[in-house]
């Protein structure tokens, strides 16, 4: 039985993902307020609510000093930091065709030198040793060179994101990325569940062409790359913001 699919579960998908679907690759402190993926995974962490300070002491707990990436965050309170915010948006994929393409191979563990070469060469978002681990991945590959792909990444209830895809340079143009993409969501319906995806805001070229097979902004929002701060970090910052004497 198919349940009733909840867009409310968009709000907060790292945290939906952590909590359920991901919940076996989850660093989480001993309440179960935060959590976050390992560092090789994924960038990303979140809290159940952002409004409760004890989740964000819970978050501390977990990711120690290190940065991690929030996403759909307006604010860190103190004695947290801002490093970097990137304005993105948030695609639905309910009303996207899937097919399967039958030249698309399913990518695994052996695979993954190659799916970090091409990352490296097309930068289409963060991507570890480790990331094949979210969900299922396909590509194309031409005279056994990897040169397009797609997968799977956050998982909250009811959806999958649809995430790392890159085409090389000199294959662009050919319409691989959406053969991929489409690829992709065939399983997640298979699944009884549906795509989602992020791109950045300056991204045009990526949103352009998700529009154009069907998926639909949702929201505009903000991955925002925090750090947890030491008072004495607090009291460096205030010492260099006083004037002199």
């Amino acid at each position: 039985m198919v349940r009733p699919l909840d867009a409310g579960a968009l709000d907060n998908p790292a945290w939906g993902s952590l909590s359920g679907a991901h919940s076996w690759l989850a660093e989480t402190d001993a309440e179960h307020r935060a959590g976050r993926y390992p560092t090789d995974v994924a960038p990303f962490a979140a809290l159940d609510d952002s409004s409760d300070a004890r989740c964000w002491t819970a978050l501390a707990s977990v990711v120690g000093r290190s940065r991690a990436a929030l996403v759909g965050l307006d604010t860190a309170p103190r004695p947290w930091k801002v490093s970097w915010s990137i304005p993105i948006v948030q695609m639905t994929g309910t009303a996207v065709e899937a097919a399967v393409d039958p030249e698309a191979v399913r990518l695994g563990p052996d695979d993954v030198p190659d799916m970090l070469a091409l990352v490296a060469r097309t930068e289409p978002g963060p991507f570890g040793p480790r990331t094949i681990e979210l969900g299922n991945y396909v590509g194309l590959r031409r005279d056994g060179a990897l040169v397009a792909m797609a997968g799977e990444r956050m998982h909250p209830p009811g959806w999958t994101e649809v995430s790392a895809v890159c085409t090389d340079i000199a294959h662009r143009g050919q319409g691989l990325g959406a053969r991929l993409v489409r690829t992709v969501v065939a399983g997640i319906r298979e699944r009884g569940e549906e795509p989602f995806l992020h791109a950045a805001v300056d991204n045009t070229g990526a949103i352009a062409l998700y529009e154009r097979m069907g998926f639909e902004l949702r929201r505009s929002t903000t991955v925002r790359i925090v750090r947890a701060l030491r008072h004495s970090d607090e009291a460096a910052g205030a010492k260099r913001r006083s004037p002199r004497a």
